[in-house]
């Protein structure tokens, strides 16, 4: 097969329109579990931005997107790695839809009163009283985008493209998607105080 013909192949995995508008209906099903979780639509302090830099500040999950939405695109690259074995067998609509569906079914997980209470005590955020709807759409917005990105470039690159954005997010505020599992899995006391004199 040749260069143009490996790249054709590539990006049919992509989602189309009809795939975009299931992730929009996706988006909408989570709107209303979040609302009746008590979750605000934005941040309380009456000035919604599009971007909160401040990692451990009180409006990090409040606005539409924080350093920690970054951490999503991630999600999205592994989302499409793991949906591969089902190409073939369902459309890439399906796919893409599916893996959304996953995401936003974390982000409800996420916002429950005991995953507030375990994130507080096992990471960096220790001041987290969960997300805003605006911020869980960025968030779930950051995940399609990173299965975009992954649908549509060679294996090689994605996996470049992951490991680049682990080490950014790592370096500019000592967390990224990687470490903030393991911290939620196995707590390691040393990593936290790191993590929160940054």
């Amino acid at each position: 097969m040749s260069l143009k013909g490996r790249s054709l192949a590539r990006t049919t995995a992509s989602p189309t329109l009809f795939g975009w508008l299931a992730a929009g209906a996706i988006g909408g099903a989570l709107v209303a579990v979040l609302r009746r979780q008590g979750r605000r639509w934005w941040c309380r302090c009456g000035e919604p931005v599009l971007w909160s830099g401040d990692a451990r500040g009180a409006h990090n999950s409040q606005h539409l997107a924080d350093p920690y939405t970054l951490t999503h695109v991630p999600h999205g690259m592994l989302l499409y790695a793991l949906s591969r074995p089902l190409e073939g067998r369902i459309s890439p609509d399906a796919r893409f839809a599916l893996a959304v569906a996953l995401e936003a079914a974390w982000e409800a997980l996420e916002n429950t009163e005991t995953a507030i209470r375990h994130y507080r005590k096992t990471t960096a955020a220790q001041g987290y009283r969960g997300d805003s709807v605006a911020n869980s759409l960025g968030d779930v917005a950051a995940c399609a985008i990173g299965y975009e990105l992954a649908a549509r470039m060679p294996v090689g690159r994605s996996i470049g493209l992951f490991l680049a954005l682990e080490a950014a997010l790592l370096a500019a505020y000592r967390d990224n998607f990687t470490l903030n599992v393991f911290m939620g899995l196995f707590p390691i006391q040393a990593v936290k105080e790191w993590q929160t004199a940054g």
